[in-house]
């Protein structure tokens, strides 16, 4: 296991920011810590790279305890806060020098060359970090949090603030890296979990709401069967309430309409043919809708 954390706690005052979580994150994973604003996702980050103390319970990284191991933990980890902290004035091979330095490397410059050829900064690196776009500040953030060779990688809203084309190189980025790496990542951004991350955490007020494959967490919450089906004509009033016999009916346009259930599929499925044949009416198209990661998790933290 890359990272082990057993009944963690953070309190400030009277508030558990962090409140008895525990989960496993085994090697070479990517993982999406989610959860919405203030339920405790940056507070177990920030313990786990060593930033913060918990309150009580214990954390693994690489079989280290991250307040008994610190320093050796450190060695470990590479991590990228929220709020990117670069020195603006240097420049961008200038600083990864200097972080190579701080990590006392015996072959500074090689890692350095390395890091710009791993994440596109050739054509920049000879720029002031104050001079680039947020898109490759993020680069440089990502080659400092690498540039010791950590196995695991605490990424803290990578993606955030960036435009469309920027988080589809950032993403292709940490994807590329977490083929040899374990990656712990926060974001808001669903599509992105889903492109990205074998295994999925949602965080609620410090509490662990769902763990678990995308796939999996789609199974567990997704109670009953959602149909979208276009008829050969628009269903007449009569033909409506009928149908809405067999769950919440929504007209979604012309003769397209979806239909949500608490029955499974297949009964779901053959009530509506049923139902079509009955009432003299041709299905031209009937599909499941599945359930998105973000309708998970609106169903856990609202």
């Amino acid at each position: 296991m890359s990272i082990v954390v057993e009944n963690l706690t953070k309190t400030y005052g009277k508030q558990n920011a962090v409140d008895h979580i525990s989960f496993k994150i085994n090697s070479g994973e990517i993982v999406g810590f989610l959860g919405p604003n203030g339920a405790g996702k940056t507070t177990t980050m920030k313990i786990l790279t060593c930033y913060l103390p918990p309150t009580s319970g214990k954390a693994f990284v690489n079989d280290l305890d991250v307040e008994e191991k610190s320093i050796e933990v450190r060695r470990q980890i590479g991590y990228l806060p929220e709020h990117n902290p670069l020195y603006t004035d240097m420049y961008v091979k200038e600083y990864l020098m200097f972080a190579a330095s701080v990590y006392h490397l015996p072959n500074k410059v090689q890692r350095v060359n390395e890091m710009i050829a791993l994440t596109g900064l050739e054509v920049e690196q000879r720029k002031k970090i104050g001079q680039l776009s947020k898109g490759y500040r993020q680069r440089v953030g990502l080659a400092q949090a690498m540039i010791h060779d950590p196995s695991v990688l605490i990424l803290d809203e990578p993606t955030s603030g960036l435009d469309p084309n920027q988080i589809v190189e950032i993403r292709n980025l940490i994807i590329n890296i977490g083929k040899h790496k374990t990656v712990l990542l926060s974001t808001h951004i669903m599509q992105e979990v889903e492109a990205m991350c074998s295994h999925v955490m949602i965080v609620n007020k410090g509490r662990i709401v769902a763990n678990g494959k995308p796939s999996e967490l789609k199974q567990q919450f997704s109670a009953g069967a959602s149909l979208q089906v276009t008829f050969n004509a628009v269903l007449n009033d009569y033909q409506l309430q009928k149908l809405s016999e067999y769950g919440t009916v929504t007209h979604i346009g012309g003769s397209t309409y979806s239909i949500i259930s608490q029955s499974d599929d297949e009964k779901l499925k053959s009530s509506t043919f049923q139902f079509a044949v009955d009432n003299g009416l041709m299905l031209t198209e009937m599909k499941l809708i599945e359930h998105s990661l973000e309708d998970i998790f609106k169903n856990v933290t609202q």
